[in-house]
């Protein structure tokens, strides 16, 4: 079928046609397009506004489509777009008849439409494979709840922690992403069709039949809104955005800790690559791509943007431009979860390489301090000058955490305060245990292992609460 026919003398140039051909990335939308014609026409018949003899054909013409798939289509630029393919198959199946099926509806308010539906399944699946993921992280965390590891700040050694708490804090920022994306969802979740072009029709429609024939939670209130609206796209983009941000967050520390001077973890061979000169390597390749890829989609969300931000209401062509890079940003995301998931839950841990980073440096200097607190009531800022001056004589010393006794501590609180305080050695070298550190951190949120169990109970009931 040629639109062009009745208006306009000529054919669209060859380049010009296939420059403004959206068919390179209909096919994510082309389930969604073939249900769209089924509700719509269905809702006709249902109206009376087209015969249901027609109706019933062009029904069994899209269903057979349907099961085809979308290679049953002709796929040439000069058809435009995805929704002239399926009204040009269902022609040629069925005759002229299947010109009903576009009666009180254009393609502005289809192509909403479409983007809505594809999109929510594109979330579902999305949202599915995080649960996934963090169910995972919850497992391999309550595997880690007593190996100790020191954790970081300005990526300085900070304080002793688990490897079973850091992996959960992955669990839930991804719970975040999650969340994020079921809100939007809301937005998404709404049906533009029934608006037309931008003005509805004057035919005596059915919108909250179609609505319920589509599966939609409700439909759009304006017509020149629904058809101009693709704020919910760039929600979503966003929402994968930063999800792509904490994806790449875990990789760039599976990056670090699986280095020769961390030494923390291996990476599993399937996620790795070596050099095709050096033999002796082992590179997070995987895990660069990742990395790397968190740009790609954030480039997606801002080219969105920058397409949106002037349009006049109500359709514009831009505004297909948009879709490719919705497209591109899900399918991006989809299989960042897949590969750091499978990366991360892969990895083997060096225990004993984690408890001797925990160990050297005065990751525990904090809790030092505290015992002072607790046990001499002096302000946490004496104790923390005390401490401070502690650690950098032990520095110039060559001493470690493991060689500070009562005695010593002594001799620096004199030196600071003028006064001794007194500790005990068993009381001291508790407190700068990282083990017995970790132990003491019951809080809620904390690294204790109790606490750890806590939370991998409280996330792993979240997840089945929404599988």
């Amino acid at each position: 079928m040629n639109l062009r026919a009745g208006r306009l003398g000529k054919g669209m140039e060859d380049e010009a046609a296939d420059f403004t051909s959206s068919l390179e990335f209909d096919h994510h939308i082309f389930e969604a397009d073939v249900d769209c014609n089924i509700a719509h026409t269905s809702m006709l018949a249902r109206e009376g506004i087209i015969p249901h003899e027609v109706a019933d054909k062009i029904i069994e013409a899209l269903r057979e489509l349907k099961e085809e798939g979308v290679e049953a289509l002709d796929m040439d630029p000069s058809v435009e777009d995805i929704h002239m393919a399926v009204e040009n198959y269902v022609t040629a199946r069925i005759g002229p008849e299947a010109g009903f099926m576009h009666t009180g509806k254009s393609r502005n308010d289809q192509v909403a439409t479409d983007l809505r539906l594809a999109l929510k399944d594109s979330i579902q699946v999305i949202s599915h494979e995080l649960l996934d993921f963090i169910d995972k992280i919850a497992d391999l965390a309550s595997e880690h709840t007593e190996t100790v590891m020191v954790g970081y700040t300005h990526l300085q050694h900070a304080q002793p922690t688990t490897l079973g708490h850091h992996l959960m804090a992955y669990a839930y920022s991804l719970k975040r992403d999650y969340e994020r994306l079921q809100d939007t969802l809301k937005r998404v979740d709404m049906n533009p069709l029934g608006s037309a072009a931008m003005a509805t029709t004057s035919f005596p429609i059915n919108r909250e039949l179609t609505t319920e024939l589509l599966g939609f939670a409700d439909y759009m209130r304006n017509s020149m809104d629904a058809v101009s609206s693709r704020d919910f796209i760039a929600e979503a983009v966003f929402d994968l955005s930063m999800l792509a941000v904490d994806l790449s967050r875990i990789s760039e520390e599976m990056i670090l800790w699986s280095t020769y001077e961390f030494g923390v973890i291996e990476l599993p061979d399937e996620f790795s690559s070596t050099s095709s000169i050096m033999p002796q390597k082992k590179n997070p390749d995987v895990a660069e791509i990742a990395r790397a890829k968190t740009s790609s989609v954030q480039g997606e969300l801002m080219t969105i943007m920058g397409i949106m931000r002037a349009l006049p209401y109500t359709y514009n062509r831009d505004l297909q431009e948009v879709t490719p890079h919705l497209w591109r940003a899900v399918e991006t995301v989809k299989s960042m979860i897949r590969v750091v998931r499978g990366m991360l839950t892969g990895i083997r841990v060096n225990r004993e390489r984690a408890l001797e980073l925990a160990s050297s440096n005065f990751a525990t200097a904090t809790d030092l301090a505290d015992l002072m607190v607790r046990e001499r009531g002096i302000p946490f800022r004496v104790a923390h000058r005390i401490v401070g001056r502690l650690v950098t004589r032990a520095l110039e010393d060559g001493l470690g955490p493991g060689d500070i006794d009562s005695g010593y501590v002594d001799e620096v609180s004199l030196e600071v305060t003028g006064d001794k305080l007194g500790l005990d050695d068993e009381t001291v070298r508790k407190a700068l245990d990282p083990l017995e550190n970790v132990r003491a951190r019951m809080v809620p949120g904390g690294p204790a292992p109790e606490m750890v169990r806590e939370s991998v109970a409280e996330i792993k009931s979240f997840v089945r609460s929404e599988m």
